[in-house]
């Protein structure tokens, strides 16, 4: 096999595709952070090789630790390592050399990033055992993932500012709800699994109930960031197609018909952190 095969079997793995959830706030947290402390060209591939290696540790980390349950779940039985097409092995030194990426990234940003960045790891690794032991699990993740704009910030200011967790829980939101209508795929599997979530634990009527309260929480929260940085107009435009794309997302499925889901879950949602990144990066160009 080659080596665009090799890296085409990796990226599969962790879904690197789905770096586009996340990976835009990250940016916006560095837009916005640039109006007072300039971000050089350096610094920004730092931060991007920071980012990808964090998503990308955490990821493989995930698929080794639920290695055992994706090979009885009809779902996930063809991923890469239930399939035979990765060995844990390598799964294992692909886990070892994106958490290397990511220290080595740190340590280049600043002193403060590079003490910071264990923690986060093991943050980010927990998230992997958490369907062992509760349904809010979730909730967990929204929490892992929205620590990317607060670590962009830092590397960019060299400082914690409060200002930077709207962005934060707006992120956290907006990933605990649609992971939330993702796992009611898994209802019945993850019961019989004896698997933790908030569809097995409590249907996917009451899931799909939870997860329009954590978007309605996120769209608050995108909307307060134009407050809080003092945005323009084209943010609050950007804010309004947002609400917009949530609302879209929970008419395509429903909690008796999941059969668009994956229309929901990838394209919309990508969308939605695209069209973020957009209206904050052009509307800080437009106000100069």
């Amino acid at each position: 096999m080659g080596i665009t095969g090799s890296m085409r079997i990796y990226g599969r793995m962790i879904k690197f595709s789905h770096t586009l959830f996340a990976l835009p706030f990250a940016l916006a947290a560095v837009a916005l952070a640039h109006r007072t402390d300039p971000v050089t060209w350096p610094r920004m591939f730092w931060i991007l090789v920071a980012m990808v290696g964090a998503r990308s540790a955490a990821m493989g980390f995930n698929r080794i630790v639920d290695a055992r349950y994706d090979r009885n779940n009809p779902r996930t039985a063809d991923r890469e390592i239930p399939s035979g097409r990765l060995s844990v092995r390598a799964a294992a030194v692909f886990v070892i050399f994106s958490a290397t990426a990511f220290l080595l990234a740190a340590a280049m940003l600043s002193p403060l990033c590079l003490a910071l960045a264990p923690p986060v790891l093991v943050v980010l690794g927990i998230y992997s055992y958490t369907k062992r032991f509760t349904a809010y699990c979730h909730l967990y993740l929204g929490f892992a993932i929205a620590l990317a704009p607060l670590g962009a910030w830092i590397a960019v200011t060299g400082r914690f500012a409060w200002p930077v967790t709207i962005l934060c829980l707006a992120l956290g939101a907006y990933i605990a709800g649609f992971d939330i209508l993702y796992a009611c795929q898994d209802t019945d599997f993850d019961r019989q699994a004896g698997l933790f979530s908030v569809p097995a634990r409590w249907g996917p009527a009451a899931a799909f109930r939870m997860a329009a309260l954590l978007h309605l929480a996120a769209f608050f929260f995108f909307f307060m960031v134009h407050l809080v940085f003092d945005m323009g107009a084209v943010y609050l435009a950007a804010v309004i197609v947002i609400g917009s794309l949530l609302v879209l997302e929970h008419r395509l499925v429903r909690a008796d018909d999941l059969g668009r889901i994956q229309l929901a879950f990838f394209n919309i949602n990508s969308l939605i952190a695209i069209v973020l990144f957009a209206g904050i990066l052009i509307d800080i160009l437009v106000q100069g």
